[in-house]
C-alpha cells in the first residue's frame, strides 16, 4: 500500500522529573532528508534517532523536534557538593592564618553562593536518554499511521484515473475499424471526384500503407499493460514512488504517439484526455513515498 510523504505527529510523556514531547513533520522530497532539534543534554542520541528514521522511512523531509519542560525549582531537591565546601574551607583557613586578625569571618552562605556548591539532583543520563528514545518509537509510528492514511487517500484517486485511461482505450479501440473504412472511403471517393484511373493493386497497396500509419493497437495494447503494471505496483511499498513516475512517463510515451497518429479529432481528443488524466496522477504520485 502506498505511503504519503506528508504527515505529523506528537508524543507526550509526563514523568517524574518533566515531561518530554515530540514532534515530527514530514512533506515530500525526493530523498529521506531528517532534521533533528534537541535540547544540548540530548544531543548524543542523535544518531540513533537517525537510524531509527532511516528504517522506518524511505523519502521525505522530515523535521523533528524534541521540547523537554523541566519541574519548577521549587520543586525539585536541592544537593550540597560537601567535597567542595571541604575545600573552600580549607581554603578559607589557610587564608586566614596568612591573614591574622585582618581576615574576615566566613560564614556558611558566603560558601552557599559559591558556584558548584548547591548543584540540582543529577538526573539518570541513560534514563533520561532511553525515555526520549521510547518516546521518538511512538511519534514515529503515528507519522506512519498519518502517511498511510493519506496514502490510501491517494491510492483511490490513482485507481479512478486508471480505470478512466482503460475506458478511453475501450472506446478508441471500439472506433478503429470504423474510423479506418471511414478513410478509405474517402480516399476512394477523391479519387473518383477527379476521375483518376489507377490500377486497384495499386490503389489497395495505398490503402494499407494508410491503414498501418493510423493502426494504434500496438499503442493501445503498451496502454493497458501499463495500467496492469501500476495497479500491480500500488499493492508495493519499495521505491514506489519512483517505480510508479516511472510508469507516468511510460503511459505519457503511448498518449503522444496515439495523438502523432490521429487522422480523425476523435482519436486526438482521447489522446488529449490520457493526457490530461496521466498528468493529474503524476502530481499525486509526487507526494508518494
Amino acid at each position: 500500500m502506498p505511503r504519503s510523504m506528508t504527515g505529523f505527529a506528537r508524543r507526550e510523556a509526563k514523568l517524574p522529573w518533566g515531561t518530554l514531547v515530540w514532534e515530527i513533520r514530514s512533506v515530500n522530497h525526493r530523498y529521506l532528508e531528517p532534521n533533528f532539534r534537541l535540547p544540548e543534554d540530548f544531543r548524543e542520541i542523535e544518531p540513533a534517532l537517525r537510524d531509527a528514521m532511516r528504517k522506518a522511512l524511505q523519502r521525505g523531509k522530515v523535521e523533528a523536534s524534541l521540547n523537554v519542560h523541566w519541574e519548577q525549582e521549587g520543586e525539585s531537591e536541592l544537593g550540597v557538593n560537601l567535597a567542595k565546601v571541604a575545600q573552600l574551607t580549607k581554603a578559607a583557613s589557610q587564608i586566614n592564618q596568612l591573614l591574622g586578625a585582618d581576615a574576615a569571618p566566613v560564614n556558611a552562605l558566603e560558601i552557599l553562593r559559591w558556584p558548584g556548591v548547591i548543584q540540582k539532583q543529577e538526573l539518570d543520563r541513560d534514563a533520561l536518554h532511553q525515555a526520549a528514545l521510547e518516546l521518538f518509537d511512538s511519534a514515529l509510528d503515528g507519522l506512519i499511521e498519518h502517511r498511510s492514511r493519506e496514502g490510501a487517500e491517494l491510492e483511490q484517486l490513482i485507481l479512478s484515473r486508471l480505470d478512466s485511461v482503460s475506458a478511453q482505450v475501450v472506446k478508441v479501440r471500439a472506433r478503429m475499424p470504423e474510423i479506418l473504412a471511414a478513410q478509405r472511403d474517402k480516399l476512394q471517393a477523391k479519387l473518383s471526384a477527379l476521375q483518376v484511373e489507377l490500377d486497384p493493386e495499386r490503389l489497395e497497396q495505398e490503402i494499407v500503407l494508410l491503414a498501418q500509419k493510423a493502426d494504434v493497437d500496438e499503442e493501445l495494447d503498451r496502454l493497458d499493460t501499463h495500467v496492469i503494471e501500476v495497479k500491480r505496483s500500488l499493492k508495493q511499498t519499495d521505491s514506489l514512488g519512483r517505480r510508479l513516475d516511472f510508469l507516468m512517463q511510460e503511459l505519457n510515451r503511448e498518449a503522444n504517439t496515439l495523438s502523432s497518429k490521429s487522422i480523425v479529432s476523435d482519436t486526438t481528443q482521447a489522446a488529449v484526455e490520457l493526457k490530461v488524466l496521466i498528468e493529474q496522477m503524476r502530481e499525486q504520485i509526487q507526494n508518494i513515498e
